[in-house]
């Protein structure tokens, strides 16, 4: 989703955790804090502007997340459109908007829709028209992958077409022999898209192939093939993954694969 709204800071210095806090309203609701460091910095000149404008300061943001995973709903982020130094903040970093608070970038899809309607080199509007339907947006995939030519574009659509596989896997036989196509393809181009991650924010984000494939393997108990995948993750995250946990779960599921393969080759 990208749901535009107007957003209010509000400063909560009789909160018992930490009396920094800035909270996030839309709509009268609370749906978050801004990050303690952050906050900590944008402190004193919010009450600066408060007491300038008397009142609370709005700011304008935008809504993004969502989507679908195996484990249920994506979550949802809210960006704050700003630039950082009215609040006494950095600018960003060259070829990084200075008017968005710095992420934790999980998959790296609600910072490339936020950024969509800024950068022409891709175009995230085809998640939009998907149908909700798994079989009907499989399709529809296909026939976006098969026209599609920007990295950035045809990783996202080979993650949704992955997970839409997988949902379908009970309710089509071939559906997780597509879905290993489908990932086999993914990593065929995998190169190419983590070259443009790097050009656009100079980081990887999660590659949830690498992870499903080893998971697949492990439920397999081919430990050969998990390795493999789990290897080639961490090969292609080097030192530029966005996200120390995605790198720690590869490590994890490839030690594992190694003891299972030492075990077997141990003389009995």
């Amino acid at each position: 989703m990208r749901h535009r709204i107007v957003a209010v800071l509000v400063p909560e210095p009789t909160n018992a955790y930490d009396a920094n806090v800035i909270s996030v309203h839309v709509d009268g609701r609370v749906v978050g804090y801004l990050p303690r460091d952050i906050a900590a910095q944008y402190l004193p000149a919010l009450h600066g502007l408060m007491k300038l404008a008397g009142g609370h300061v709005a700011l304008d943001g935008v809504i993004v997340g969502g989507g679908y995973y195996e484990n249920g709903p994506g979550r949802l982020g809210v960006w704050l459109s700003h630039d950082a130094e009215t609040f006494g903040g950095r600018s960003g970093r060259a070829g990084q908007p200075s008017n968005a608070l710095e992420p934790s970038m999980r998959t790296g899809f609600s910072e490339a829709w936020r950024t969509d309607a800024e950068d022409d080199s891709y175009d995230l509007s085809w998640y939009s028209s998907l149908p909700v339907g798994d079989r009907q947006a499989v399709a529809a995939l296909r026939v976006l992958l098969a026209a599609e030519r920007d990295p950035i574009d045809r990783h996202f659509q080979f993650a949704e077409l992955e997970a839409r596989l997988y949902r379908c896997r009970e309710l089509y036989d071939t559906a997780l022999d597509e879905f290993d196509d489908a990932c086999r393809q993914h990593d065929a181009e995998m190169e190419t898209i983590c070259q443009s991650f790097m050009a656009k924010w100079n980081k990887v984000p999660l590659l949830e192939t690498y992870r499903q494939m080893a998971i697949r393997q492990q439920k397999n108990k081919d430990w050969d093939t998990c390795l493999w995948w789990a290897e080639r993750g961490l090969e292609l995250y080097g030192n530029d993954a966005a996200r120390e946990d995605a790198v720690e779960d590869l490590l994890k599921r490839r030690n594992q694969a190694l003891a299972k393969i030492e075990a077997r080759q141990a003389p009995k």
